[in-house]
């Protein structure tokens, strides 16, 4: 999957990397959205923040878990460290970013270990408590509780390193809710070309002529579904606008408030059947 500015497929699983502490595929129990199921060939690396990984949805223990409505394999985040809890199989670090707090482990390869040290290679740079720390791994639940099983987690020395995965994850965010900043540029276009030529630029103009407001790509589908599809004095119900624009029904919910905020439309019969307000 590619989200532009460089979010794509990434070519490694959970065999754990540089400095993963061995961590495999499937050495920690409870949902991990749909580990073993031939996703770790083709796992996506998604930066987040520490409240989008506790807000993801999982539709059930055997799905992938869905930030923005789109799922994630491989998340990436950032953290103060507030606590460190070493075991003998696994060590846990207690991380904050300011949008929330959550556990990160990571398992203990005790042979990968004893044959660095050997080998007389360097030792890893030290994790401590109210240092900043970037993680990447999967996130997991178990007994309803959340975690992220890491693969690599280093401290972070550039302090604007915090700022830029910030921005990253707003970024991407922002895309999946959205579109992509081409779409937006072509849709904005379109509005100025129609208020100059004075017609309706392929529906960038409501009915009256006036020029679109500033919604999202969803509210304009629904707009222009409502504005082509057949109907009576009483407008769509939401079930139709969805099948006539392919999409689901929250979506469009979501959309009609858009439209309701601007003015655009009204509710008729009911809260869920609208029609184009034209003044």
């Amino acid at each position: 999957m590619d989200y532009g500015g460089g979010y794509s497929t990434t070519s490694y699983g959970a065999q754990g990397g540089a400095g993963g502490g061995g961590f495999m595929g499937d050495s920690q129990g409870g949902s991990q959205g749909g580990a073993g199921k031939g996703t770790y060939g083709k796992d996506t690396l998604r930066p987040v923040t520490i409240k989008q990984v506790l807000d993801a949805k999982l539709p059930h223990p055997d799905a992938e878990f869905k930030i923005d409505d789109v799922e994630i394999t491989q998340v990436s985040f950032v953290g103060q460290i507030r606590n460190i809890s070493t075991q003998t199989t696994n060590i846990t670090y207690k991380l904050d970013d300011g949008t929330g707090t959550i556990e990160v482990k990571q398992w203990v390869d005790a042979d990968a270990t004893t044959s660095m040290d050997l080998d007389g290679a360097p030792a890893k740079p030290k994790l401590v408590e109210n240092e900043w720390a970037r993680v990447w791994g999967r996130l997991k639940e178990f007994h309803n509780k959340r975690h992220v099983g890491a693969h690599v987690i280093r401290p972070i020395a550039d302090k604007m390193d915090i700022t830029y995965h910030l921005l990253e994850a707003t970024y991407v965010h922002l895309y999946f809710t959205k579109g992509s900043l081409d779409s937006l540029k072509q849709e904005n276009g379109a509005v100025n070309g129609a208020h100059e030529v004075g017609y309706g630029g392929g529906g960038a103009e409501t009915t009256n002529g006036r020029a679109m407001p500033n919604v999202s790509v969803n509210a304009r589908r629904v707009f222009q579904t409502l504005k082509n599809s057949p109907q009576n004095n009483e407008g769509l119900h939401v079930q139709n606008i969805a099948a006539n624009a392919g999409m689901n029904v929250q979506d469009v919910l979501k959309a009609g408030d858009e439209l309701l905020s601007h003015s655009l439309i009204f509710t008729t019969v009911d809260d869920n059947t609208w029609a184009l307000l034209e003044f």
